[in-house]
């Protein structure tokens, strides 16, 4: 793949016998297109080579024989401009779009590494709500990242089907419950176990002595006591099901899925070796606590011997890394777990495991209501189903200002906007920031949204399909406006903007990208004509809207949501 500031660097790296790693460093891109498309700033070279900034500019400006690529150079004062050949960019980056399709952006940087990106973590009392969606996008995004850069991606689930949680929702139902059923009641089986769980947080307010009830609950699924375990089992299958209708809606989808009543007990050998290395002890009342300055230190095991959420990340993720031999182990998971995780992978630093430093916690800022904060205990929350139907309502809408369609496509396409309207809406933010979630304004066909970017790329396929032409043997080179160099250049630098958001573990950056690429596009769509240009100008200007929809769509398809030939 051409890489132009990696031939400058190596060119003036020869020139002035400085290693290339170096002069990299010292090349930027300038604030203004007028003073180029690179900048070397010489002001650290000064001292190596014992000349000033400018004058070391100005003598590479007569003696630098520029790389394949380059139009020209030019001193101004302490740095050395440098002028792209746009027709040659034109001729290698549309070729090279057009030949690869769907690769187009691709590495393989990440061959022979496998990485396994954990995501959801829902628990199985209550709906996924709309904190779930921003963590599945954020997971499928970066997923599709590692997979599009050569890596083995592992995408998985952990469901947290077990804890005073569970019980709680479990003693409600077997108390007021009155043998309900999603099918008497008409509802999705999460959605009425989730019904349980806010009723138990509301009647314990009035009866505190249901926490002591929901804890001997507990006590009761830990010695496996039939009842209980019936009981679990009844409504866990319910809210699992009701799981996968929403994940196959929202377009989520994993590898593995990993159950936390299938590994909390595990922890005994690792609580063992602990206490033996002097990393976790007892204290006055029982628990087992790890040692973790100058981190706080942190329970492991309750006073009366149940695990706690802890207790089944220290057994699953030895299992996730040592079963799957795990190149990097990747947990998508809410800014408010930032000690904890800090917490969990200094155990295994102190515990001496060499794989200690393969995990790592990608933290994402909360999903806000206009009212504040989810509270999901007293059922302040807007469910993740709910959501996707009132934004497709809104995209509906939308839809039919522009066109009338059978029953059938209105929703089908009304999905694919709100999915594109959720998903780019959680996902153009920087991850680590909060986000204030405003359906009406991410289901616009104008501004930063999902369905903007899903229009601009339907105009692309339309310009195509009309035209209905070979454009094969186009003359890039005659694409010289401004709107279709910055068009070329803006395609040119995809690459690069799929490894910082792998880099930096940032989809926004994709985000950001797609935006600006179709706000070029539309720019040079109404400045200048496609269909109507003269033969040989229509072929080249055609060429560049394919790629363009090309680069479009592979955005998209990182960001796991769907590209639309029509709107």
């Amino acid at each position: 793949m051409l890489n132009l500031k990696n031939s400058l660097a190596e060119s003036i790296a020869k020139k002035l016998d400085v290693p290339k790693e170096e002069i990299i460093k010292l090349i930027e891109v300038p604030p203004s297109e007028e003073l180029g498309d690179y900048a070397l700033a010489c002001f650290a070279l000064a001292k190596k080579l014992k000349k000033k900034p400018a004058e070391i500019a100005n003598e590479l400006s007569k003696e630098l024989s520029l790389p394949e690529g380059f139009a020209k150079m030019q001193a101004a004062g302490p740095y050395l401009n440098f002028f792209i050949d746009h027709a040659f960019l034109a001729e290698h980056v549309l070729g090279e779009v057009i030949k690869k399709r769907d690769s187009y952006g691709a590495s393989d940087i990440g061959k022979g590494k496998r990485v396994m990106v954990e995501y959801s973590q829902p628990n199985t009392n209550k709906p996924l709500h709309v904190g779930h969606l921003r963590n599945d996008s954020i997971g499928m995004a970066i997923s599709n990242i590692f997979e599009f850069c050569g890596y083995d991606v592992i995408r998985a689930n952990l469901m947290n089907d077990r804890g005073i949680h569970i019980c709680q929702a479990m003693l409600a139902y077997q108390l007021f419950g009155n043998n309900e059923t999603p099918e008497t009641a008409s509802v999705k089986g999460d959605a009425l176990v989730g019904k349980y769980y806010v009723l138990f947080h509301q009647k314990a307010k009035e009866m505190p002595e249901l926490n002591e009830k929901a804890r001997e609950l507990l006590r009761k699924w830990e010695a496996k006591d039939p009842e209980t375990i019936a009981l679990w089992k009844k409504l866990r299958s319910w809210v699992i099901q009701g799981f996968e209708q929403t994940y196959k809606r929202f377009g989520s989808r994993f590898d593995v899925i990993f159950f936390e009543s299938d590994f909390y007990y595990k922890v005994k050998p690792i609580i063992e070796e602990g206490l033996a290395k002097g990393v976790f002890y007892k204290d006055e009342k029982g628990a087992i606590v790890a040692k973790l300055a100058p981190l706080p230190d942190k329970v492991v095991l309750r006073e009366d011997g149940t695990s706690i959420y802890i207790s089944n990340d220290l057994v699953l993720t030895k299992h996730k890394v040592e079963h799957y031999n795990l190149d990097l182990n990747i947990f998508v998971v809410a800014s408010e777990q930032d000690l904890y995780f800090k917490q969990l992978f200094r155990i295994f630093e102190l515990l001496g495991y060499k794989w200690h430093n393969v995990n790592e916690h990608l933290s994402y800022g909360l999903v806000l209501l206009r009212e504040g904060k989810l509270k999901s205990r007293e059922g302040k929350v807007i469910d993740a189903d709910d959501l996707m139907d009132s934004v497709a309502k809104l995209a509906k809408q939308e839809i039919l200002k522009r066109t009338e369609l059978s029953k059938e496509e209105l929703e089908s396409r009304a999905l694919a906007i709100a999915l594109a309207a959720i998903k780019f809406s959680m996902l153009r933010v920087d991850p680590k920031k909060n986000i204030l979630f405003e359906p009406e304004k991410s289901v616009s066909f104008e501004g930063s949204t999902g369905p903007y970017i899903q229009y601009t790329y339907a105009r692309a396929k339309s310009i195509l399909r009309k035209a209905n032409e070979d454009y094969s043997q186009a003359k890039f080179s005659l694409l010289s406006s401004d709107s279709e160099k910055a068009l070329v250049k803006k395609l040119f630098i995809f690459p690069d903007v799929v490894q910082n958001a792998l880099n930096e573990r940032k989809p926004n950056l994709i985000c950001n990208y797609l935006i600006e690429l179709c706000e070029l596009f539309n720019s040079f769509y109404h400045e200048l004509p496609v269909l109507k240009a003269e033969q040989e100008l229509r072929k080249a200007r055609l060429a560049l809207v394919d790629a363009v929809s090309t680069v479009v769509a592979n955005g998209l398809r990182l960001l796991n949501i769907p590209a639309l030939e029509e709107m």
